[in-house]
């Protein structure tokens, strides 16, 4: 049996695009979420670094696709949040065509995690993403964000009610902090796995 390919943490950040994402080779994860989820945060604990992804507490502070090539064997999609920003209309309304173009013609992509926040129910745009992913056939796994901030008792409902609204599979919801690193060596096990 092959042995599995470890990825090395090393990151190069390609450039940000707010048009056509230029095509780097490699298979391709893309981190998908609503305003303020924390998905430059997941990435900044997965790469172990504060520098990859910029972090802001105001939502909709990244604007356009950013693209990252992670130990030159995968290659990692920063999508930019949907839901309330503080934004002009015309770059808010430029986002949506933006993802889905780029969800809908991207030959790389292998996987979609669609982050949510443990706080909330499930949420009307996020289930609309994840219904459109099953429905274009790429795989997507639903990851939970900020499970630190949930209460110890809280934490099997809230995960309860997201598999039931998801039809999700055991093992999903993916519980994950960037606080704690919860859920780090998981996503790492499912990324070695894309390129393997």
């Amino acid at each position: 049996m092959p042995s599995r390919r470890s990825i090395s943490r090393t990151v190069e950040f390609v450039g940000s695009f707010p048009g056509p994402v230029p095509e780097t080779g490699l298979r391709e994860v893309a981190f998908a979420g609503r305003s303020n989820v924390g998905k430059s945060s997941m990435l900044n604990a997965l790469l172990g670094t504060r520098k990859a992804a910029r972090v802001s507490s105001t939502p909709g502070r990244t604007q356009a696709i950013n693209l990252f090539r992670v130990g030159g064997a995968l290659a990692i999609a920063d999508l930019p949040g949907y839901g309330f920003a503080r934004v002009p209309d015309a770059v808010r309304e430029a986002w949506k065509p933006m993802i889905e173009r780029y969800l809908g013609e991207r030959d790389a992509l292998q996987l979609v995690f669609l982050l949510v926040d443990a706080r909330r129910t499930p949420q009307d745009m996020d289930l609309a993403l994840y219904e459109a992913l099953v429905e274009a056939d790429i795989p997507a796994r639903v990851v939970v964000t900020k499970v630190d901030k949930l209460k110890k008792h809280e934490r099997k409902p809230a995960f309860a009610k997201l598999r039931e609204a998801y039809g999700l599979p055991a093992g999903q919801p993916i519980p994950f902090s960037a606080k704690s690193n919860e859920g780090v060596k998981q996503l790492w096990a499912i990324l070695n796995d894309v390129v393997s």
